[in-house]
């Protein structure tokens, strides 16, 4: 853990005791004048409100592949965050820290006993340090807010977790404008004012007050077939994934018991000798399609677009080899742990074009949903992503680095693709998939287990262009209580799955006949 201490009181200049000592006291010893007016200003601090700002986060400048990404730098990001809360809050006195997990948080927490501390704000700047539980215990004012595309996975489900223990100390501000924050943060004051609200009400109050007002949801025509539901349980026991890389869990059984899908746990090592030996002429041809179809190619080299063609190619013969329609791969833990050489990003946007499924990260609550709801849509792909929410925009945007550019099914009409690395660790290819907007989309997980799914709807409006975070990002106006949406991530889990299309009475049908129960979380 890293503590930054705004010694001077000056929340845009983060110094270190050290280099405050060096640089200012000799100046300042020989002042008396100046010296009488700083006790007259720390006498008058005395009556601000008095705040810790902690950043939940790995590092200064990112040591390891997660979001936004590795070697993004967050020394400007915070000097600006403390720089205007500072103008913007003159009521409140704001001290920094940084902390990285519980350990930290426990520290901080410990060396706060004894001071004046009235609240606290938690920035998540990364995805998982769990910072906010253990500042959130100590019972004052909590703000938990979201680094958009930094923090979100982290914040999404820390914040579900934390609204079900029903902690009146506890609010929350997930915007990607800062003026958001500091509309939040000014609770703070209000409370060490005597504030008739709880510290919780009174940030819901304001984020509700600041959510972008609802935009018009009429939706443009889509040609939408689906089977039904009869022959869409008909086609679900037809299909069969392929797990690479995963732990056998309960799930797995769960998947074949409730829907009919067959899953079958296949090692990396037979997905890397199919690699290595896909045909390489094959391989150099698509190599060739990518670099002529492609809108961008950046930090890519020829070298790895051959490595993906021929990933993809080994992904076909697998699925062929064990007469499957689905594959979902640890695609993180397998490059990592040298078990796979190239990223099967390409290799799944291949598939979903192919009318197939290649599903992330060995995700088989998601990979399920795909294979169900694929069928139902007879070949349309979904998107599985890690979702964020922006409330200045109203706005749910579904990010991953591999997605579909045939969102109407392998013989709609295609959409421009970028070809980039994976974002996290900037290696291997991935792909952005600027698709349309102006539909309806659809977004499910199932939960077989359970017997349940989480379903929500919205219109698709942007494709947001943004360094952080995963590649493809597809912003929608979600239908219903924007509100609901921050409810259900820890109970179900960062991903969801996205299909374009009305797909509500079809997939409330299918629920019906699986006798399983629908979350709606909006």
């Amino acid at each position: 853990m890293k503590r930054l201490e705004n010694l001077s009181g000056c929340a845009c200049c983060p110094v270190n005791r050290r280099r405050f000592l060096a640089t200012g006291c000799a100046a300042c010893a020989g002042a008396t004048g100046l010296l009488a007016a700083t006790r007259s200003a720390a006498a008058s601090d005395q009556k601000k409100t008095r705040v810790h700002l902690v950043y939940s986060i790995f590092d200064e400048v990112q040591p390891r592949a997660t979001w936004p990404h590795i070697g993004f730098d967050f020394r400007p990001v915070m000097a600006r965050v403390e720089s205007r809360l500072k103008e913007a809050c003159p009521g409140i006195e704001f001290v920094t820290s940084m902390a990285d997990g519980p350990e930290a948080a426990k520290k901080i927490v410990a060396r706060d006993a004894d001071a004046k501390v009235d609240g606290y704000l938690v920035m998540q700047m990364n995805n998982w340090p769990r910072v906010v539980q253990t500042i959130a215990a100590t019972g004052k004012p909590t703000l938990l807010a979201d680094f958009t595309y930094g923090g979100s996975g982290g914040f999404d489900l820390y914040t579900a977790e934390l609204l079900r223990k029903n902690r009146t100390n506890f609010g929350f501000v997930a915007s990607s404008n800062l003026d958001d924050l500091i509309a939040s943060a000014k609770c703070f004051e209000a409370v060490g004012n005597g504030a008739t609200e709880s510290f919780a009400a009174m940030t819901a109050r304001v984020r509700c007050e600041r959510t972008r007002e609802p935009g018009d949801l009429a939706c443009k025509p889509d040609d939408l077939k689906v089977l039904d539901t009869k022959d869409c349980l008909a086609a679900m026991k037809q299909g069969k994934i392929l797990a690479i890389g995963g732990r056998r869990n309960q799930v797995w059984n769960a998947i074949t018991d409730q829907l009919g899908i067959e899953v079958v746990d296949v090692p990396y090592a037979e997905l890397n000798a199919a690699w290595e030996a896909a045909d390489k002429q094959r391989s150099n041809e698509f190599a060739d399609r990518w670099q002529k179809t492609a809108r961008k190619i950046e930090d890519v080299s020829r070298k790895t677009l051959e490595e993906s063609g021929a990933m993809y190619l080994a992904q076909k013969t697998l699925l062929a080899r064990h007469g499957a329609n689905a594959i979902t791969i640890n695609c993180l833990g397998g490059f990592y742990g040298n078990h796979i050489h190239a990223y099967p990003c390409l290799g799944f946007h291949e598939l979903y074009n192919d009318g197939l499924i290649g599903a992330c990260e060995c995700d088989l609550y998601s990979t399920a949903t795909m294979v169900a709801l694929t069928a139902m849509t007879q070949g349309r792909p979904g998107f599985i992503s890690d979702p964020v929410i922006d409330t200045s925009k109203r706005q749910i945007i579904y990010a991953h680095c591999v997605a579909s550019n045939r969102v109407f099914g392998p013989q709609g009409e295609s959409n421009p693709i970028e070809i980039l690395t994976h974002s996290e660790d900037r290696k291997g290819a991935s792909v952005r998939s600027l698709c349309p907007t102006g539909y309806m989309t659809t977004t499910v997980k199932f939960a077989p287990e359970r017997k349940s799914m989480i379903f929500h709807q919205g219109k698709a409006v942007e494709t947001p262009i943004e360094d952080r975070a995963c590649r493809t990002k597809l912003a929608a106006e979600p239908v219903g209580d924007f509100e609901k949406l921050f409810g259900e991530w820890d109970r179900w889990g960062w991903h969801r799955v996205t299909y374009y299309g009305d797909l509500k009475e079809p997939v409330f049908a299918l629920a019906d006949a699986l006798g399983w129960k629908v979350v709606e979380e909006a």
